[in-house]
């Protein structure tokens, strides 16, 4: 291949991944938590020792607070259902909160609310998802506690 060539070649693909870039989806979507929560892989890989509670959902009281931390995970969107992602990422987000928990000597998640791109979203019954192109994301903040028996 001639030099010439070879720059036209380079230049070609360099506009095409530009173009791509360009024109990046990043759209905030949400989905039922309810729905996430019962999937499968949620039910085999949640431990039932850890509790979590979405939004203002009423808990038992609280003994002892071990802080508020956040959990953002992101995972391969490419050619996957929004949906799909979105659920699988939601579950790593929580496996997170479930490693914190144990870690810390917690029992629970408490007033878990979405917080992608610094967002917060309190609800009971959906979670935000980003989804673009290429990735997919979704951060929580919420309360390790242990709580009163």
């Amino acid at each position: 291949m001639s030099a010439m060539k070879f720059r036209v070649a380079v230049l070609a693909v360099t506009a095409v991944l530009y173009a791509g870039g360009a024109s990046a989806r990043d759209d905030v979507v949400k989905f039922p938590i309810g729905e996430a929560i019962t999937m499968p892989a949620a039910t085999e890989k949640l431990s039932k020792d850890i509790k979590f509670y979405f939004g203002d959902t009423p808990h038992p009281e609280v003994e002892r607070s071990f802080g508020v931390y956040t959990s953002n995970k992101k995972t391969n969107g490419f050619n996957k259902a929004a949906k799909v992602a979105c659920d699988w990422t939601f579950l790593s987000a929580l496996l997170s909160f479930q490693d914190r928990a144990l870690r810390e000597g917690g029992d629970a998640v408490i007033n878990i609310t979405s917080y992608y791109k610094s967002n917060p979203l309190k609800s009971a019954t959906e979670y935000e998802c980003g989804t673009g192109n290429l990735m997919v994301g979704v951060a929580f903040r919420g309360e390790v506690v242990k709580l009163k028996k």
